[in-house]
């Protein structure tokens, strides 16, 4: 069978990417970082200066990935962009804890500034997701920007469409560890989601959320939300 010449060209870069991977790539301590800094750029749509990657992270088709100046890749990550149309930006300052998985699945996953992943963190398009600055992402968190249509009870499951909304987490935001954040859900600026939750709706700016499915009740400042209901209610029959 006789490939399309993208995918001789894609497979092609990413057999000269593995072999390079598998010169550097698990050398520790700081020479194998300068050796991975000097040997990866070339690979990368754009990769800035003072990027740090540690032992055995593996990139598929970095030509689709963008590092900004800081960012740290912390030791077994794998970022794959194989899928045709993906795109992973990373903006400067972010650092990712070890086991970070992120696959775009022919859509775009662009992190902010300044944003802290801890380890094994899995993001997954083909939605877009969007993370905004300063956003701080504990451990074991997953977001997972498409959902399987499952309404035909006759046909399997696997063969029926995604829909693929997307996620957004704005500015700011401190999402728990274990906290799994499903496709079509924005996060609104300063929100924090409890440790566990699954977020199925979208979550106003500047809410505690917790619980499955993720239910706010608070906002920042301290006020429970069932007790501002309660005061708007005696104010307006008052």
């Amino acid at each position: 069978m006789i490939q399309p010449p993208h995918i001789v060209n894609a497979m092609s870069a990413q057999r000269r990417v593995a072999i390079v991977t598998a010169l550097v790539g698990s050398i520790p301590l700081s020479i194998g970082t300068k050796l991975r800094q000097l040997l990866y750029r070339r690979f990368f749509a754009h990769m800035d200066s003072n990027v740090t990657i540690e032992c055995g992270v593996e990139f598929v088709l970095p030509q689709a990935m963008q590092l900004g100046n800081n960012v740290s890749i912390g030791r077994y990550s794998r970022l794959n962009c194989w899928q045709p149309g993906s795109k992973l930006m990373i903006h400067r300052g972010s650092k990712f804890g070890q086991g970070v998985q992120i696959q775009p699945l022919g859509g775009t996953i662009e992190i902010g500034e300044n944003v802290a992943f801890d380890s094994y963190i899995c993001l997954a398009g083909p939605g877009d997701i969007y993370i905004g600055n300063n956003c701080l992402i504990a451990s074991h968190c997953g977001m997972y920007a498409n959902n399987h249509v499952f309404d035909d009870p006759h046909r399997l499951i696997s063969q029926q469409p995604l829909t693929c909304q997307g996620i957004v987490i704005e500015d700011d935001c401190w999402i728990g560890t274990g906290v799994k954040v499903l496709d079509g859900v924005t996060i609104g600026q300063g929100s924090v989601v409890g440790a566990g939750a699954v977020v199925t709706k979208n979550i106003p700016p500047y809410s505690v959320a917790v619980g499955v499915p993720a239910k706010v009740i608070s906002k920042r400042g301290g006020v429970p939300s069932a007790v501002r209901y309660a005061q708007r209610e005696l104010s307006s029959s008052s």
